[in-house]
């Protein structure tokens, strides 16, 4: 225990000598040419309450600005991700059972409306064409049976119900020609295609799969040999008009007032920092994320280059009123202190910095509004503005 007490008041004995020597130190070496004391690279004279007055040196590390009036315009900006728009989205699914023969788009590629993006091997699609051909064969055989058994009975070499059983047989074989007609449609053919089929009397044994629409591959998810089904996902392949993006933001409760489908909206992203891209709010979430306490808003963002990305992060900005004039300062001016209250550094003589508390409003790019506090022509600090509360917190010490 005697130990330990010798060594406490050791410990305590160099921590005081230690610090007798950092104040002779500062004394010795911060006498001005007048011989007055400063501290470290402020002077020690007497001066009013928050106040810091600068050495010649210091100046070179603080810039003045003057206040003046800007326009502002009210508002809102948040952060959130780009997306491809799901409503112009489509999975190309296939319409029968089939392997994958052959792919012939990659992801990204621009397609059009009705070029063929991969085969099918299908046995179905074999039996729908065979029995096109064979439903074409019975109702030609039926057709010339019908007309044959008409002029007969107008001789009267064979009887009425001869000639209604063949109308009955031509019927059914129309019928069934149809129906073959309109399950090769299902499966994708076209009028010319099947016209192309009966002309040659020849089966294809890959069935092509088509683009519904003009647009963008945004997705592959399968390769030759892979067996695929009707809305079994993920889908072979998925198409989208890639001109219209998603933006999808998650303001505040505070924004959620000032919010409104059909709004204007300006979007950037860190891609490319010096383009907007416009666009309008097209949906506001029904419900807040009880977690975050935030909203999905959802907006189409025009992008005809097709320069944006999914999963980017983007900015949001929205107007939500007319604009107002108001006294601003460069950003850098105003200092958050400690106890959450904002302040100015005024020079009246570009010596000395008075620090005064003030009110903010909006922030328009490198500029943020002054509701109260200061004067229009005023000079406040900028550059510099932190070091000057940092020194009159030593000051003050």
């Amino acid at each position: 225990m005697r130990d330990i007490g010798l060594n406490k008041f050791s410990l305590l004995a160099r921590s005081a000598f230690a610090a007798t020597l950092v104040a002779i130190n500062l004394a010795a070496c911060h006498h001005d040419a007048t011989g007055e004391v400063g501290t470290g690279a402020l002077r020690q004279n007497h001066r009013a309450p928050d106040t810091v007055v600068l050495e010649d040196q210091q100046l070179k590390n603080v810039q003045v600005a003057t206040v003046q009036s800007v326009q502002f315009v009210p508002t809102v900006e948040t952060l959130g991700y780009i997306d491809f728009d799901q409503d112009r989205s489509v999975p190309v699914f296939p319409t029968v059972t089939g392997h994958i023969r052959s792919i012939n788009v990659q992801s990204g590629d621009v397609v059009r409306k009705g070029q063929i993006l991969y085969t099918l091997d299908s046995p179905d699609f074999v039996t729908a064409q065979s029995n096109l051909i064979a439903s074409a064969g019975t109702l030609k055989l039926t057709s010339a049976a019908l007309e044959r058994a008409r002029r007969m009975l107008e001789i009267q070499a064979n009887a009425q119900k001869d000639v209604e059983q063949a109308q009955a047989d031509h019927q059914n074989a129309e019928s069934a020609y149809r129906s073959a007609q309109g399950t090769l449609r299902v499966f994708g053919l076209s009028d010319a295609d099947i016209a192309r089929i009966l002309e040659r009397h020849q089966v294809d044994t890959e069935l092509p799969v088509r683009s519904s629409m003009n647009g963008r591959v945004t997705a592959r998810n399968a390769a030759p040999g892979v067996l695929v089904q009707p809305g079994t996902g993920p889908a072979p392949l998925t198409i989208t008009d890639a001109t219209i993006k998603w933006m999808i933001a998650s303001p505040g409760e505070t924004d959620l007032a000032h919010l409104q489908v059909g709004q204007a909206v300006l979007v950037k992203v860190q891609a490319y920092p010096d383009r907007t891209f416009g666009g309008r709010i097209t949906n506001i979430g029904a419900a807040f994320d009880p977690n975050t306490h935030r909203v999905a808003v959802r907006s189409e963002v025009r992008d005809p280059e097709n320069l944006l990305r999914p999963q980017m992060m983007a900015s949001f900005r929205i107007e939500t009123g007319p604009p107002s004039v108001a006294l601003a300062v460069p950003a850098d001016a105003v200092v958050r202190e400690s106890d959450g209250t904002m302040t100015l550094f005024v020079t009246p003589d570009g010596r000395s910095f008075i620090r005064r508390t003030v009110d903010i409003g909006y922030q328009r790019d490198n500029m943020i509004a002054i509701v109260s506090g200061i004067r229009s022509g005023e000079q406040v600090a900028t550059r510099g503005a932190l070091f000057l509360s940092n020194a009159l917190a030593l000051q003050s010490q």
